[in-house]
């Protein structure tokens, strides 16, 4: 979970001072994210969004399946979603000093504005979506999106209900096969 989380924040193989786990968690992350961008349905979700936001539609497209995930959380674990966000923050919060320092501060804004938690209510997307726009200084635009989520919810979390499950397909295989490469 640690390598998933920094992944973003480690460029190439900047990686070798971290545990073995952390190190499988980057790479998975890696593939998980080269999977993802290659996916006809994701490609199909940016499509839908691709006029009015560009090259943005990809992050906007991220951030509303995170939050079909957190809105169908109980689909997809038997542990509820807040106990799941607590202890992840209860872990970050105790190893964050020794993690990248763009990750560190995303520990802290995510603690306090308690973003897993608040992905799976259309008030917690547009504050992430408000924020993004504002780090693009406008450029972006994202603050509209949640009209596109209010217009196109059904089609997109469909999109991501077919995604999702081929995406835990790939992952469950993709660990064993990076796993299996750390025991050479």
């Amino acid at each position: 979970m640690i390598g998933n989380f920094i992944a973003d924040h480690i460029r190439g193989n900047k990686y070798d001072g971290f545990s073995k786990e952390i190190q499988q968690g980057i790479l998975l992350h890696r593939e998980i994210d080269t999977f993802t961008d290659a996916h006809e349905i994701v490609r199909k979700s940016k499509r839908r969004l691709h006029v009015r936001y560009k090259h943005y539609d990809g992050v906007i497209i991220d951030i509303f399946y995170d939050y079909f995930l957190a809105k169908n959380w109980a689909n997809y674990s038997a542990i509820p979603l807040d106990v799941y966000t607590a202890a992840v923050y209860t872990l970050f919060d105790k190893i964050k000093d020794d993690l990248p320092v763009k990750s560190q501060n995303f520990i802290n804004y995510m603690i306090e504005y308690n973003i897993l938690f608040n992905y799976q209510f259309k008030e917690g997307i547009a504050k992430v979506l408000n924020g993004m726009n504002s780090r693009t200084k406008g450029k972006s635009q994202m603050n509209l999106a949640i009209e596109d989520l209010n217009i196109l919810e059904n089609e997109l979390e469909e999109d991501f209900t077919v995604f999702f499950k081929d995406l835990q397909k790939f992952t469950f295989n993709k660990l064993i096969e990076i796993n299996r490469s750390f025991l050479k």
